[in-house]
């Protein structure tokens, strides 16, 4: 079976810790349920993500160098 994650067309995604997801959700004045979601079951998450974690996603940008995005995890 091909590991989807590691594809070089896939952005890299990590589980930000609970220190750093404060600082990014006051960055933001915003709560964890308002970012958009990203279903468990997606090819691309890490295997450590559950559902409730918040993943940073770095993606190639045409205009900023690399853009930065970040999703709830859920069911």
């Amino acid at each position: 079976m091909v590991d989807v994650s590691q594809h070089e067309l896939v952005p890299e995604h990590t589980v930000l810790e609970d220190d750093v997801l404060e600082g990014v959700l006051s960055e933001y004045d915003i709560d964890r349920t308002d970012l958009p979601k990203i279903k468990r079951t997606d090819a691309a998450l890490p295997d450590d993500a559950e559902a409730g974690d918040v993943v940073k996603i770095v993606r190639n940008s045409r205009t900023t160098d690399q853009a930065i995005i970040y999703r709830l995890v859920v069911e």
